[in-house]
């Protein structure tokens, strides 16, 4: 019989690559030889398929098998790649037509009783299927919706592998068993559960902060007391967000499947992550032994990464940040590969003024040096990165009884609505730059001379950068604010008040 030959997936990071599964079958001793770089779960592979063919009653001839995964020198990792092995094997036995089996990219993890279970990164894979320009690709049924999101791509959902072997000409009946398409169920929209920004009692000035942070995707820190609200005003900040395009979307059910989490549709609402302070860096950024996963910045990608009681967390993970803020992509490197996700996040922080919380307050016994050691955990170059840096104020019982009509609130829609028109404003201003958002923008463009502000509109700016109150970076971050507090005004360029606004936002935490 000659060599069988199927196809699989090997995913690194967002990034995979078409793997060649040949099989060679022999005369000797029966036994499965796995070849080509195999991790530790694939090399388990043998003894799942000779349990899963035979209580499919696809019987393996008792042969000797070499199995072969090329390219030999990229590393193979997981059980994704068991029902290409399983089919490959049976078309070597001639139980199935090798033609079809070679025909077809075949994803999914087999049990011992022939049932085809799903894995992490279905999406990921069948993308990048089609660009290697496959057409069929043969997935577990409980991934049927994920791997439809793809255009272009038939795709065969198989709840077993008796049923793989039947749709690749195997002599079998069919299996009597029925079960509920594990896809069938309607993908939830998530729209309808966000909460409203109406809900926020006071603080406009904070609101005013989370509308200029989502009309330019500036980042935000909140400096406030316990109970002041800053955890209220990030989570209602993914509402007023423009929907994301589809690429975005991709990208991000992409990073979410990676991470083994169910894709039944495209989202359209930003992501939100909120890690737990005790998160590693590697829970942050991402990685792992042998498969490397996406951490919670890959997560957050097109959307926003909150992290609250942010001194809380390890310098360590905090200052990881750093670099993955500037460029939006997290490299991860292992000995034997690079693993690169997006990380074009939002990033939110928010933080007591003290370690118990009631600076200001009679209880509070935090001595200045305290203040400053907990403070001092968010290092200054990552403070720098963030655009607008807002002290939130505890509402008062008076404040909060003059507020308490919601009709007179801004709410979530109608702060959508100035956040789209404010950054179409700046697309069209940007146009024929690779920029859509005014955070993005670089500062050689802010300062060259068609762009540049004029010296009466930047006066106080300038006064802040020679007293040292803001850097260079800090310079072009708050006129990167002040044009988009200018769109969200319906101004054609920024004047004194807007860069005085943009300013305060900068300044507020140290004021």
């Amino acid at each position: 019989m000659p060599v069988a030959r199927t196809s699989a997936m090997a995913l690194i990071g967002m990034h995979g690559e078409l793997v060649d599964i040949e099989v060679d079958q022999g005369d000797g001793i029966p036994y499965v030889n796995l070849i080509g770089l195999p991790d530790a779960s694939l090399n388990e592979a043998k003894d799942r398929i000779r349990s899963a063919t035979a209580n499919s009653e696809c019987r393996l001839p008792s042969k000797r098998f070499t199995v072969n995964l090329s390219p030999a020198a990229l590393p193979k990792h997981g059980s994704g790649f068991d029902l290409g092995i399983a089919l490959a094997m049976l078309a070597a036995g001639g139980i199935v037509r090798p033609e079809s089996v070679a025909s077809v990219v075949h994803i999914g993890e087999l049990g011992l009783d022939g049932r085809v279970r799903a894995v992490p990164g279905v999406l990921p894979a069948v993308l990048a299927a089609q660009r290697a320009g496959r057409t069929t690709i043969m997935v577990p049924a409980v991934a049927r919706r994920e791997a439809e999101l793809v255009d272009g791509i038939r795709v065969v959902p198989v709840r077993s592998l008796r049923e793989a072997a039947i749709w690749h000409g195997a002599d079998l009946d069919p299996d009597d068993e029925t079960e509920e398409d594990p896809a069938a169920s309607a993908p939830v929209d998530e729209s309808e559960h966000l909460p409203d920004l109406q809900d926020v009692v006071g603080n406009e000035e904070a609101v005013q902060a989370l509308v200029t942070a989502a009309a330019g995707g500036h980042h935000l820190f909140l400096l406030g007391p316990p109970g002041a609200g800053k955890t209220m005003l990030a989570m209602r900040l993914p509402g007023i967000l423009p929907p994301l395009d589809m690429e975005a979307a991709i990208e991000c059910a992409s990073v979410r499947s990676l991470s083994g989490l169910p894709v039944l549709a495209l989202p359209t609402v930003p992501p939100f992550e909120a890690p737990h302070h005790t998160a590693s860096a590697p829970a942050i950024i991402g990685g792992g032994t042998g498969i490397i996963r996406p951490g919670a910045i890959a997560r957050a990608a097109n959307g926003i990464l909150f992290l609250d009681e942010c001194p809380e967390f390890s310098r360590v993970a905090l200052d990881a940040l750093r670099q993955p803020l500037e460029s939006g992509e997290i490299t991860i490197q292992r000995a034997n590969a690079v693993a690169r996700f997006p990380a074009n996040v939002q990033l939110v922080l928010a933080a007591n003024p003290c370690p118990c919380g009631r600076l200001g307050d009679a209880e509070c016994a935090c001595t200045p040096m305290a203040r400053r050691r907990y403070l001092g955990r968010l290092s200054g170059p990552l403070l720098d990165r963030v655009d607008i840096q807002l002290t939130v104020r505890r509402i008062t019982a008076v404040a909060m009884r003059a507020a308490a009509d919601r009709a007179g609130r801004l709410t979530s829609s109608a702060a959508a609505a100035r956040v789209v028109n404010a950054r179409a404003t700046a697309a069209e201003r940007l146009r024929g730059t690779p920029w859509r958002r005014n955070a993005d923008v670089a500062g050689a463009w802010l300062r060259a001379r068609e762009h540049r502000l004029s010296r009466s509109a930047t006066a106080d700016l300038d006064r802040a950068l020679e007293k040292g109150r803001i850097t260079m970076r800090g310079y072009d971050k708050v006129v990167r604010v002040a044009w988009t507090v200018s769109d969200l005004d319906g101004r054609s360029s920024p004047g004194a008040t807007e860069v005085s606004t943009a300013l305060g936002f900068r300044t507020a935490v140290a004021a």
